[in-house]
């Protein structure tokens, strides 16, 4: 892999392999910090992680600046790197934001989505199930996957939107609800059936139903938020 400047470094799919030494050091540390392996508000010191990560301390520090970019890491001047922290009133600001957006986006695709975005949705949506139907394997690498297809059937929902800027900020606030998705299931056990959830939403739509599909999409949302809610108080205030 080459190396390239992070400013040349846009829209990276996460879900191909890596083309640059920066899109792959990036990719890791992302991964690493969504999953709480580093704890929100600490030091992130290029010194010690460019040998982690196997890349020189410039490559490391445009895969933060590509962090910072995603809000997902904080750059504090001259003092280098910290992992942004998280709130309760962050994740309630991130879930309704998305309600607005991905249900009008989502009334939209329903409005104008043709036979090809209804296939790309039946896609999206077959290879979900199958990936949440190995999700009590309780293995990373399915818990990955499903990561993966569950980010793929919600922009397949909204593909049809005419707006690329709802599918833009769409795509910060869903990276940003990762985070916290993240951490309400490794902390406490999954109460709900998520792939209940999903079908429903994907029958509503596909029946061009949008008064539903946005209700059930809303619900969906913010059942995360609370979650998130039901977190010990100290689990936030010990990682301010």
């Amino acid at each position: 892999m080459r190396d390239q400047p992070a400013s040349q470094v846009t829209e990276i799919d996460q879900t191909q392999e890596p083309k640059t030494l920066v899109e792959a050091a990036y990719l890791r540390m992302r991964r690493d910090i969504i999953e709480g392996i580093y704890a929100p508000g600490e030091k992130l010191r290029v010194e010690h992680l460019k040998d982690q990560y196997e890349v020189g301390a410039g490559t490391l520090r445009e895969a933060l600046l590509l962090l910072v970019t995603d809000a997902l890491v904080v750059a504090q001047g001259q003092r280098g790197f910290r992992v942004a922290p998280i709130s309760i009133a962050d994740c309630e600001d991130i879930s309704h934001t998305r309600v607005l957006l991905e249900t009008e986006a989502l009334r939209q695709s329903i409005a104008r989505g043709d036979d090809a975005w209804e296939a790309a949705l039946v896609a999206a949506f077959h290879r979900l199930t199958r990936a949440e139907q190995k999700l009590c394997d309780n293995d990373d690498s399915t818990t990955e996957e499903w990561e993966k297809c569950n980010r793929a059937f919600h922009e397949a929902l909204i593909s049809a939107s005419t707006s690329r800027w709802i599918r833009h900020f769409q795509q910060i606030l869903y990276q940003q609800s990762e985070r916290y998705r993240r951490v309400s299931l490794f902390r406490q056990p999954i109460t709900r059936d998520i792939h209940a959830e999903h079908h429903a939403l994907f029958d509503a739509t596909l029946a061009r139903d949008a008064a539903r599909a946005s209700s059930i999409l809303s619900e969906h949302i913010l059942r995360t938020l609370d979650a998130v809610k039901r977190l010990p108080v100290d689990f936030f205030s010990q990682r301010a």
